[in-house]
């Protein structure tokens, strides 16, 4: 990829098929390098695919300048907190938030063609090296932010004298998928009381509805617009679903707590229905001293990293994707591999990145530790300190000074 100013990213650049498919429309014919019990009760399906329609209705705010030395307006401050909980409506789709297409009958047949969706048998030896090191979550000290790795993109954040979660997912496996290679990082019993959870998108690997279930109903959950119904259906009472660009706060032990929902190269799909129904992005979490950390979500690289570095700056952790990218030709659109999050941290404007969407469910067909091994040679290229790399084993935990 090459460094520009880019308003959009290109249309023809091609869409991923999903690692998985629909629960109700089991992924035909792809064979699974690693045997599991199709009896296990604790599914959760990921990535569903379908086609989409062109004619969608537009929805919400458009996107801001990204170059700073283009012309045009500049980008805007961040928006006022919008209350807490309230009901909203919104358009019937978000597909013209697309920036790739997703792929077509030729794709599929492609992808059935090469086989190439889970890593080959060979490089599943490297599984038992995996990273897992848990340990106990850091004792919260006021003004200090600290995080703890459960897997995949399951964060504990504590900050701002809040204990949130980051898309929590503690099932064992993914229907369609072999089930998790490590085990959470973080017991269930062993959280703290949750005081906020945020959801990226909809996707069954990072909306997961038996962990879900185990959250009490009146924990405050941040959604993306078009989401609140789904939690609502759940007896969830303070659901606050927000826009690109739009933030609400939450009061907390240091004062209020800021959520800002920002933009990803992505998608949404949970049903053969609801194809980006919902929207799908990231989270801006701002303590209120003034510190700041990105939870990417799931998302693929583009112009979306220096806007947010532009609107939010003084990003102090930023918590990007690294995994599930091979075949590249399929999942470039919508899923960073380690040098794309290397170029996403840099516009960004971060100073510490911690990697994540890696070494916990295997949705794609790079080797386990592949990721690992990039992303730190990334990093280094870049002759950024080698402590600011957070590559953390799952289960781990750092806190931010």
């Amino acid at each position: 990829m090459t460094e520009q100013a880019e308003p959009a990213e290109p249309a023809e650049r091609p869409r991923p098929l999903p690692a998985t498919s629909d629960p109700a429309v089991p992924d035909p014919a792809i064979p699974d390098p690693i045997a599991s019990d199709p009896a296990i009760p604790d599914p959760i399906a990921s990535d569903p695919a379908a086609p989409w329609s062109a004619t969608s209705e537009p929805a919400g705010p458009g996107p801001v300048t990204s170059d700073p030395a283009a012309p045009g307006p500049a980008i805007p401050e961040p928006t006022a907190p919008r209350p807490l909980y309230e009901i909203r409506r919104w358009p019937r789709s978000f597909a013209d938030r697309l920036t790739s297409p997703l792929p077509g009958v030729r794709a599929v047949a492609r992808l059935a063609r090469e086989g190439r969706l889970r890593p080959s048998v060979e490089s599943l030896r490297q599984i038992p090296e995996l990273p897992f090191e848990p340990g106990p979550l850091p004792f919260p000290v006021p003004g200090r932010t600290a995080l703890t790795w459960a897997g995949h993109a399951s964060w504990v954040v504590r900050i701002g004298g809040l204990t949130v979660l980051t898309d929590p997912v503690w099932s064992r496996r993914i229907l369609g998928t072999p089930a998790r290679v490590t085990p959470v990082g973080v017991r269930w019993e062993d959280l703290p009381p949750v005081d906020a959870v945020v959801i990226s998108h909809n996707h069954y690997d990072h909306l997961d509805a038996p962990t879900v279930k185990r959250l009490p109903r009146t924990t405050p959950v941040f959604v993306p617009a078009g989401l609140a119904g789904w939690f609502r259906t759940r007896g969830f009472t303070r659901v606050t679903e927000l826009d690109w660009w739009e933030a609400a706060e939450l009061p907390g032990e240091d004062g209020p707590v800021r959520f800002d929902f920002v933009p990803a190269h992505h998608w949404s799909k949970r049903t053969l229905t609801d194809t980006c129904r919902s929207l799908w992005g990231g989270w801006v979490i701002t303590a209120p001293g003034g510190r700041r950390v990105y939870f990417a979500g799931d998302t693929g690289y583009g112009h979306w990293f220096r806007q947010i570095g532009r609107r939010y700056p003084g990003i102090d952790l930023a918590l990007l994707p690294i995994g599930a990218y091979e075949p590249r030709w399929m999942l470039d659109g919508v899923h960073t591999d380690p040098e794309d999050a290397v170029r996403a941290h840099q516009d960004l404007g971060a100073r510490v990145l911690a990697p994540m969407h890696w070494s916990t469910f295997l949705l794609a067909a790079e080797p386990p530790l592949e990721p690992l091994h990039r992303i730190r040679a990334a990093w280094e290229a870049t002759g950024r300190p080698r402590a600011e790399l957070w590559d953390l084993p799952v289960g781990a935990s750092r806190v931010l000074e």
